[in-house]
């Protein structure tokens, strides 16, 4: 019998086969950016980051794809930011049409602008909030997600704690302000209240030496002493110069979220639900290490990939962006609920984790938000606060 059955299920994926053979070659570019060594070494950079994601991705991908056809093939490209656009012209000339980009947002512009016209982006890092508005671009789907969203993750979880009252400790640079800006928007949209703010000054000081807690552990308690009475602490320090000291170092004890303590992630090694236990094994065995979001994010943008040509029988990337983009896509990734794709501006929908070093305490969105179309759309900007245009049908 069970001879039988192998016989019956050979000849049905024969008959799946199409009659010609598919290659879908994709390429990870990963701009490396200048910058500090993490506030802690056990946060130090993997030189494989986001590239052993794409590496299981494509493991994924070829296990479906050898029974219909298709072969696939993931490049993986480092390059300074300074050099991404060369690199992408090479790659273009070698016939690559789909892009899984690590990069900022200017970087991600800059190769948005001087890609081919049938080329297809997935953003797997800039969170910007305006690329999923007014900066957004026709030929970028969005894996990572957006400030916006997370900030939201972390909103939704405080007014269901019945903390509504944030004090809001924001870093000098760019990212940070930004960062800052999606928690006020987010405050405004459920309900709390910034009682106070804070700003953390980043003048260069060495974080890791000997004495570089010690001057943390002078300057926080002083910043923090006459905050107004608030519930939580929001620590919006995207380029990780404060953060991590906050705990245990405020002048009275308060929760802290956001940059530290409870920290809304894309992914976190320590989820088990929904199969991540298997998951997390597979990653593990594969590359001796924990899953970063980054990793995630990667994984997640070549299974979209993968996903659409399965379902289309087709490596054309229009094809696949309509597909994509269309209510007929959904793919499961260890959340919980299948993922899909905001057609207004080709952000990708997805549950938030909410966790702190060690385990995973909660998920957005949290119960008793309500959306009309998806739960998952009370994350981020909905379709009528999106001023973005490049993907009206």
């Amino acid at each position: 019998m069970l001879r039988l059955a192998l016989l019956v299920l050979a000849g049905l994926l024969t008959l799946a086969k199409p009659s010609q053979a598919q290659d879908v070659k994709a390429v990870v570019l990963r701009v490396d950016y200048p910058a500090l060594l993490p506030v802690s070494r056990l946060d130090l950079r993997p030189d494989d980051l986001g590239f052993a994601g794409a590496q299981l991705a494509t493991e994924d991908n070829q296990t479906t794809g050898q029974f219909m056809g298709q072969t696939y093939v993931t490049d993986v490209v480092a390059a300074a930011p300074e050099t991404a656009l060369t690199e992408l012209e090479r790659l273009q000339d070698a016939g690559l049409r789909f892009f899984a980009v690590q990069a900022r947002a200017e970087e991600l512009l800059a190769i948005s602008e001087a890609a081919a016209p049938d080329t297809l982006i997935f953003n797997t890092l800039a969170p910007d909030t305006a690329l999923r508005s007014a900066e957004c671009r026709g030929n970028i789907l969005h894996i990572a997600p957006s400030r916006q969203m997370q900030s939201d993750a972390v909103a939704q979880f405080l007014i269901w704690k019945k903390w509504p009252r944030w004090a809001l400790i924001h870093g000098s640079h760019p990212e940070d302000v930004a960062l800052a800006e999606a928690y006020r928007a987010s405050a405004a949209k459920f309900g709390a209240k910034i009682v106070d703010e804070r700003e953390f000054t980043d003048t260069g000081g060495a974080r890791r030496t000997d004495t570089g807690h010690v001057q943390v552990q002078r300057q926080l308690p002083v910043l923090t002493q006459d905050l107004k009475e608030h519930d939580v602490i929001i620590a919006a320090d995207e380029t990780d110069v404060f953060a991590t000291y906050l705990p245990f170092h405020t002048w009275r004890p308060s929760p802290i979220v956001g940059s530290a303590g409870l920290r809304p992630l894309e992914w976190h090694p320590a989820l088990e639900a929904w199969g991540g236990t298997q998951f997390q094994n597979r990653f593990e065995e594969l590359t001796g290490r924990y899953m970063r979001p980054e990793d995630y994010t990667a994984w997640l943008a070549l299974r979209v990939l993968g996903e659409a040509v399965t379902r289309t029988k087709s490596a054309d990337p229009a094809e696949i962006r309509a597909y994509a983009l269309s209510d007929k896509f959904e793919l499961a990734a260890f959340k919980g609920q299948k993922l899909t794709f905001r057609g207004w501006n080709g952000q990708l929908r997805q549950p938030i984790l909410l966790a702190d070093g060690r385990i995973m305490l909660s998920e957005s969105p949290q119960e008793g938000f309500l959306h009309q179309r998806s739960l998952l759309d009370t994350l981020g900007l909905d379709q009528p606060e999106s001023a973005c245009t490049a993907f009206d049908r």
